[in-house]
C-alpha cells in the first residue's frame, strides 16, 4: 500500500481532523514506518508455531458467590443526596 496525499486526505476526512501540511507530511512518514514494520513481521517464519491463546497455563480458580456484609436499604439511602424512600434519585442523563 502506498501512502499518498489522497490517502492522507481520506483519513483526515474520516477522522474529522484538520491537519496542516506539516502534520500531513509527518503522518505520511509515520504511516510509512508502520507499514514497513508490518512488512518485516511478515518475513518471519512462523511455520509450526501455534497461535498464543492464553498467556499462561493456569486455570481460573472459581468460587461460589457468597453475600457478605449486606447494608440494609434504609441505611444505604440514609446518606443519599436524594432518594424516594426506595431508590437513589439521580439527575436525568441523556
Amino acid at each position: 500500500m502506498k501512502i499518498d496525499k489522497n490517502l492522507i486526505s481520506r483519513l483526515e476526512t474520516l477522522a474529522k481532523l484538520k491537519l496542516s501540511d506539516n502534520e500531513k507530511e509527518d503522518l505520511a512518514g509515520d504511516l510509512t514506518n508502520i507499514l514497513n514494520m508490518v512488512e518485516k513481521l511478515q518475513e518471519v517464519d512462523t511455520e509450526g508455531v501455534e497461535p498464543l491463546v492464553y498467556m499462561n497455563d493456569e486455570v481460573n480458580k472459581l468460587r461460589p458467590d457468597q453475600v457478605e456484609n449486606m447494608v440494609k436499604q434504609a441505611e444505604a439511602l440514609k446518606n443519599a443526596p436524594d432518594s424516594d424512600g426506595t431508590y437513589f434519585k439521580t439527575p436525568k442523563v441523556i
